[in-house]
């Protein structure tokens, strides 16, 4: 019987989410957007139709969602809670990558009542990052320490940012706002975003920068690990450029008067990188993720290593950042419309890796699509 599926939001990671599903003869597809423009790529594929609808100004998603069996939000963060709680309010299973500032966990309760599984935060990192922690986490007796270290980049570095944005870029620019939460010695601390900066080397790509992001999220909550950090990467130099935005107010959403209009800061400064962060058409990227796991099983101690590195698709014009965030996406889509059972309410991703079965699934979906984890243990 073929399955219904509603992809809300049809940007760079919407539109390769929507282009990989729509393999899938069993699938008939509705994607909505307010961007018309967005929604012509997709004229004449298959069992598949387009609305040209404002989410934000629509309150009641009930007969968007009519006859639905899962829905996939991919709308920017700033409206990806709302749109998360309409999703939830018709009683539709969802896979949400908008990552949204405000905290998920309050609407766990009322989506139990729906029935619904709301898996969150299906990405690359927060995302697979969360599933292998999941299933290393079930492995083992104990995990005293998990760093993830994780950043999209353009394969040419260009001055002076030597970044381009693989989502949206206030999105971006939220990461470098945003206090970072980590865990040392079993206890939360809070450090401002762009902190730490420390260099690590990549095989194949040269030295980048990490520093501290508020990018561990549900982990805070739902696992016990003394030692906890996620820093974002970038090409050495970039840091010291966004403090300076951020420290001078570039970045603030304080409504300030220019001329005699109301203007948020943060708005105009994403408007001006637009241009500058924006990749040409063809213009390659890559992702890389490496996440570093410290346990124990019996009287044995083990760390773990797993390396991700991506690369563009020349021979579909997609980028790595879409790919890695969007494969993610809808391995877990696929879990849920073969009717895996998945907890209900909010599901954070380390839910899932948890099942071993789960976990091969996703990973095996990935490597079907070239996108690789490379795993080191040392014993």
């Amino acid at each position: 019987m073929n399955k219904n599926i509603a992809v809300f939001g049809a940007g760079l990671v919407g539109h390769e989410i929507v282009r990989d599903l729509a393999k899938d003869e069993k699938y008939h597809i509705t994607v909505f957007d307010k961007d018309a423009s967005k929604l012509t790529q997709f004229e004449g594929i298959d069992k598949l139709e387009v609305r040209h609808v404002d989410l934000v100004i629509e309150t009641d998603f009930t007969e968007l969602l009519k006859g639905v069996d899962l829905a996939i939000s991919a709308v920017p963060g700033f409206m990806g809670f709302e749109t998360l709680l309409k999703i939830i309010k018709t009683g539709t299973n969802v896979v949400d990558i908008a990552f949204f500032p405000e905290d998920p966990f309050p609407l766990n309760e009322f989506a139990k009542e729906q029935n619904v599984t709301a898996v969150i935060d299906c990405g690359v990192a927060p995302g697979l990052c969360n599933i292998i922690l999941g299933y290393q986490n079930a492995q083992m007796d104990d995990i005293t320490r998990y760093e993830c270290f994780v950043g999209g980049l353009p394969k040419v570095r260009k001055m002076p940012f030597q970044y381009k944005a693989g989502f949206s870029p206030i999105d971006v620019l939220e990461e470098y706002i945003r206090p970072a939460r980590f865990i040392e010695f079993d206890k939360e601390i809070i450090k401002p975003a762009l902190s730490d900066i420390e260099h690590i080397e990549v095989p194949g790509v040269g030295t980048l920068e990490a520093f501290n992001t508020d990018g561990l999220r549900t982990l805070l909550r739902t696992v016990q690990i003394p030692f906890m950090k996620e820093k974002t990467l970038r090409y050495p130099g970039h840091a010291q450029i966004m403090k300076v935005l951020r420290d001078n107010d570039f970045l603030s959403y304080k409504e300030m008067d220019v001329n005699g209009k109301k203007i948020k800061p943060i708005e105009m400064t994403s408007k001006l990188l637009f241009k500058n962060w924006q990749f040409a058409q063809g213009e390659e990227d890559i992702t890389f993720m490496r996440v570093i796991i410290d346990a124990k099983k019996g009287n044995s101690n083990y760390s773990f290593t797993y390396d991700l590195l991506d690369s563009y698709d020349k021979k579909t014009g997609t980028t790595s950042m879409a790919r890695t965030t969007g494969y993610t996406c809808t391995a877990v889509a696929r879990l849920l419309l073969q009717e895996k059972k998945l907890p209900k309410g909010i599901c954070p991703p380390e839910y899932i890796g948890m099942d071993e079965s789960n976990y091969n699934f996703i990973i095996n979906k990935l490597a079907e699509r070239n996108v690789v984890l490379h795993k080191k243990e040392i014993v």
